[in-house]
């Protein structure tokens, strides 16, 4: 969810009951699809000691953990939207505040997952002494305070200058009702595009250098080499879509000014596109992509369907 852009009325304002129904119902498919797809995952994650004691196995569950809090959070403020159910400004505070957590989590995870598979190429003899379970717990809690940073200051900003009442004040839950001045406003985007700026700038400096070691690798190493750079351009596709929310209030004024109809239909498409499906991402990059989660999700899947069939066989 967009920090200005995606709220719980994010799709919920049109002329026609029929697209707010049908948009609604295809939000919550693919909403649970998702989170479905997430949970299956870490289950598989929690199953295997192999996994749960893997740096970048580690960061990736913490990836689809943040983003099923993040999907969940956000499909209930679009539901309440949907009833058009208005809460006090106080109550919606601790919706935007954990949906601004999360949304910079991903990011940030991602971030420290490319410099895990920076230093597994291009330090392998270091590489088990710094992506210990330990350093690796703590690289999440670092991304959990840097996470929070930006949005503890922008509610301390909200505290100062909100106006008696305010939080008493009914309203959908969007994140600027945390930014009530034009000031905090351009605070806000010139704060997020430095974080954009230093996020792609680590990227290219660990894809720069896994480009460089792929020319002197042979063999397996070059392999693995090979699949870490096609890896980090998958990480740069994600952070790409996760970090081009901040942009898209400028997209949005820019519709708006054209018609409310365009308006709608970008707002929705931005939702889905930067919201839903790029959280989707995840699971592919390496829930699908790395042969031994690969495997066990299998193994897992088959004693599943294995164990339905028997049940229903023995029904019969």
């Amino acid at each position: 969810m967009d920090q200005n852009s995606s709220s719980g009325n994010l799709i919920l304002i049109d002329s026609d009951p029929r697209v707010l129904r049908v948009k609604t119902a295809i939000v919550q498919m693919l909403v649970w699809f998702f989170i479905y797809i997430d949970i299956f995952m870490l289950f598989t994650f929690f199953s295997k000691q192999a996994f749960r004691g893997t740096a970048r196995y580690i960061l990736f569950a913490h990836t689809l953990l943040v983003d099923s809090v993040l999907l969940l959070v956000t499909d209930l403020v679009v539901l309440l939207g949907y009833f058009n159910v208005l809460i006090p400004v106080s109550y919606c505070i601790v919706f935007c505040v954990l949906i601004g957590i999360t949304i910079r989590n991903t990011p940030y995870t991602i971030t420290a997952m490319c410099l895990e598979r920076y230093v597994a190429i291009c330090m392998p003899l270091r590489h088990a002494s710094i992506s210990t379970t330990g350093k690796t717990m703590a690289a999440i809690a670092v991304v959990w305070a840097c996470s929070s940073v930006k949005v503890m200051m922008d509610l301390a900003i909200l505290v100062v200058m909100a106006p008696p009442g305010y939080f008493a004040k009914p309203t959908s839950c969007q994140y600027h009702i945390l930014l009530l001045t034009e000031w905090h406003n351009a605070m806000h985007v010139i704060l997020n595009e430095v974080i954009f700026g230093i996020i792609m700038v680590i990227l290219l400096f660990c894809y720069t250098k896994i480009m460089l070691a792929a020319q002197t690798a042979s063999g397996e190493n070059k392999q693995s080499v090979s699949k870490g750079r096609r890896t980090l351009l998958f990480h740069g596709l994600q952070l790409i879509l996760c970090m081009a929310e901040m942009w898209s209030p400028f997209i949005l004024a820019a519709a708006q000014k054209q018609s409310q109809q365009l308006y709608l239909t970008i707002r929705f498409f931005v939702f889905i596109a930067l919201t839903i499906i790029s959280r989707a991402l995840s699971p592919l990059i390496y829930g699908l992509r790395d042969k031994k989660f690969c495997l066990a999700l299998k193994y897992y899947m088959s004693c599943k369907v294995y164990r339905s069939l028997e049940k229903r066989s023995s029904l019969e």
